[in-house]
């Protein structure tokens, strides 16, 4: 397969093929650490001639003169590089280049290359630093999850919900990738927070919408996370010890290559021991936990090998009444292999071998009664990738991704099958894009991606296309459209999120599509500064959910258990940065509808046909302002505030009761709700300040320490979760059931 792909790729667009020159390639590496940069810029600084580094950070400049250069490269928070070269005809140069960690000085910027003076990313694209993540204040644990939902565009459901919704699209629309594996529940304690250990993390990338066609499966977006490598040059390690968990993580090199291991367990059981003797609502046992590994083998200068795994697993018991009880477990497992050879200078390949499994095993038991669910998923995969460079004017790329995925659902009541399901289908996609610079102006970005399902024998073609005119050194302007297809949808309870069940399309379900547009500019206004502003239209059509108001689902066939509906979403975003100085940070605004219709639901007089009103689903909000400050007080002192407000979600409004007596069918009474229509009402805004101070220092003289200390919620603004009406009460009564109140917490960390 590696040699038809390389001669496919070889083939392609002949008509470009030049005589080579002279070229240059290699890596771009923290010298501290040797991990790999992703997105580093690289530059020859006479010509102007540039590109960045590959996710697996690796660049290539080929078809070059021969002469004397110099080279730059340039990555956030790194010093410049430079270094003068000589090239000789036909000569390829393999250059390694090592980035020292430093803040970037104004001056360095300004005498470096169009390319590598500031970083500006794509359309749709957003990266988030790790160090930002673990400095953030945090309710519970430093979370990946909660630092993006930060950004414009991307919405959070509650406090106690690490959910992302993007741009309209709900938490199933969004692929998320750990080291190019899929993981299919990625959160713990009920979805407070994510899965994702920040100790482990090297790279966090959020592909909003407008994706590229390297990446299919979803209608919305895309989340790419890479596990660190491993220090390279010697054996360091970190250990946190905070109020709900402890994490400790460990890397260092060997002979040929690198590894890391990482753990986190739940630290929360002696304060339900202690909770537990004033209070019977509490888990009678309770513990989750983590664990990231990577090993690197470096087989030669062209080879590269990895294997990156990961497991995580929550379980609770929890008694609820003297003869009721919940248990829940669940999790994931993940496992990667990864193969990097480089054929040339022109051609890099990268391959991996997949497997992800996810399972959730609820149980109830009631009055001795017992009700039980097995759900499994299992999703084994290859993916090949190859990037060809037949000029400087042309990126080639293409990819297949083949897999099969088997989803079993099992529920039991009194020790009796109640219902079963198992599917089993092989799915498949190839693309093949072309990135073409015309000019020093222009960048076009098109691409073709066809995807397969086994299970109704669905095949669709996804046409993705995006441009970028750079009118001068500080503006950009964007544009991107994209089709998109799903295949999945995940049946999901917000307050619980280990009940997850994902679902596929079959004959009678097609698989839901979606087109997206997208347009903006990306602006440095001031040295230092990035002022970003993006407008975006998106469809969601056929999206298959389980029918609410089935009774029974026994004995229906596959088609029946769903109801089909679409829905649209546009709006604005704005991201204002500050990237410099003592004083970091940005504020982010977003602007946005979205609506969904489903036939036969939320019917009104308007709609005699029965096609259904649209609505707003929940996760709707019509404003959004992030504001996240970094403050260095000192050498040893800094704070970091975040404030966020939100137009307050969307309900359906109870409006009464009454009762109906003496029928001629009945005696008996019989209470009847009426409601507003859906999600027609709004609950009061959300607003809540967040402020930490972090203090560093020595654990007696034996590592760096730091101590951080938070206040959740300074002002203690009581945010409402949710309206609770009691119906016994006539007329009916409601009461407001609040979020998180103010709350200090406090964690340490000794890096040795």
């Amino acid at each position: 397969m590696i040699k038809q792909l390389a001669a496919f790729l070889m083939l392609f667009m002949p008509t470009m093929l030049i005589a080579q020159n002279a070229s240059v390639n290699g890596y771009i590496t923290d010298k501290s650490s040797g991990e790999t940069l992703i997105s580093a810029n690289v530059a020859l600084l006479e010509n102007n001639r540039g590109t960045s580094t590959n996710t697996l950070g690796y660049f290539s400049l080929t078809n070059l003169e021969p002469g004397t250069y110099t080279i730059a490269g340039s990555y956030i928070g790194f010093k410049l590089f430079r270094k003068t070269i000589t090239l000789s005809a036909d000569e390829t140069l393999r250059l390694d280049i090592e980035l020292e960690p430093n803040v970037v000085s104004t001056d360095e910027i300004v005498v470096t290359s169009d390319r590598v003076k500031e970083e500006q990313k794509d359309i749709g694209t957003a990266e988030i630093n790790t160090e930002l993540i673990k400095s953030l204040p945090k309710v519970f644990e430093a979370d990946v999850f909660r630092s993006i939902q930060l950004l414009p565009g991307v919405k959070a459901a509650s406090d106690f919900s690490s959910g992302l919704y993007i741009r309209g699209g709900s938490p199933d629309q969004t692929l998320i990738l750990l080291d190019r594996n899929t993981v299919y529940n990625p959160s713990h304690f009920f979805g407070f927070f994510s899965t994702f250990n920040p100790d482990a993390i090297k790279d966090v990338r959020l592909y909003k919408g407008g994706y590229p066609a390297e990446y299919g499966g979803r209608l919305g977006s895309v989340l790419t996370i890479y596990n660190k490598d491993g220090n390279r040059n010697e054996t360091e390690g970190t250990a946190t010890l905070g109020m709900l968990a402890s994490r400790i993580s460990i890397e260092g090199p060997y002979k040929k290559g690198s590894w890391m291991f990482s753990a986190r367990r739940s630290t929360l059981e002696p304060v339900l021991a202690a909770l537990r003797s004033t209070s019977d609502n509490i888990p009678s046992s309770f513990y989750f936990l983590d664990f990231n590994g990577k090993v690197n083998f470096d087989a030669s200068k062209n080879d590269k090998l990895s294997l990156a795994f990961y497991s995580g697993q929550d379980k609770v018991n929890f008694p609820f009444s003297d003869d009721a009880e919940f248990k829940l477990n669940y999790g994931n497992r993940t496992l990667s292999t990864n193969w990097t050879h480089i054929f040339s200078n022109k051609l890099f390949s990268n391959f991996v071998l997949t497997g992800s499994q996810y399972f959730n095993y609820p149980e109830v038991e009631l009055g001795g009664t017992p009700i039980e669910r097995r759900n499994n998923i299992y999703d084994y995969s290859v993916k090949a990738d190859l990037e060809y460079l037949p000029n400087e004017k042309h990126e080639l790329a293409i990819g297949i991704w083949a897999g099969t995925l088997t989803i079993r659902l099992n529920d039991r009541f009194d020790d009796e099958p109640s219902f079963s399901s198992r599917s089993h289908s092989k799915y498949g996609s190839v693309y093949l894009s072309d990135t073409w610079r015309p000019s020093d102006k222009w960048k076009i970005v098109s691409g073709i991606r066809t995807s397969y399902l086994s299970d109704g024998d669905y095949f669709r073609l996804e046409p993705r296309v995006s441009l970028e005119y750079k009118a001068n050194d500080r503006i950009r302007l964007q544009t991107a459209y994209g089709r998109y297809n799903q295949y999945l949808t995940l049946i999901t309870n917000e307050a619980f999120s280990g009940f997850d069940v994902w679902l596929t399309a079959d004959d009678g379900v097609k698989p839901s599509f979606g087109d997206q547009f997208i347009v903006g500019a990306k602006t440095i206004p001031f040295l230092g500064y990035g002022l970003d502003i993006e407008f975006y239209y998106r469809t969601m059509n056929d999206m298959f959910e389980l029918d609410p108001f089935l009774q029974d689902v026994s004995g229906l066939d596959y088609p029946e258990l769903f109801r089909i509906g679409n829905g649209d979403a546009y709006g604005a975003e704005l991201f204002f940065e500050k990237r410099v100085g003592d004083l970091t940070g940005f504020i982010g605004y977003t602007f946005a509808y979205t609506w969904k219709k489903f036939d036969e639901y939320n019917n009104d007089i308007g709609n005699p046909d029965g096609s259904g009103r649209r609505y707003p689903p929940k996760y709707d909000r019509r404003n959004d302002v992030n504001l996240v400050l970094s403050y260095q007080l000192s050498k040893r002192w800094k704070s970091t505030l975040s404030f966020n407000y939100a137009t307050g979600q969307a309900y359906t409004q109870v409006l009464g009761r009454y009762t109906v007596s003496n029928t001629p069918w009945s005696n008996a009474d019989f209470n009847t709700f009426t409601v507003g229509k859906i999600n027609a009402s709004r609950l009061p805004a959300y607003h809540r300040m967040d402020v930490s101070f972090a203090r560093s220092g020595t654990f007696f003289g034996m590592g760096e320490a730091e101590w951080q200390f938070q206040i959740i919620n300074v002002y203690s603004r009581r945010n409402i979760w949710f309206y609770n009406f009691d119906f016994d009460e006539n007329p009916v009564s409601r009461s407001a059931v609040p979020l998180l109140p103010l709350l200090p917490t406090i964690s340490y960390t000794v890096n040795f």
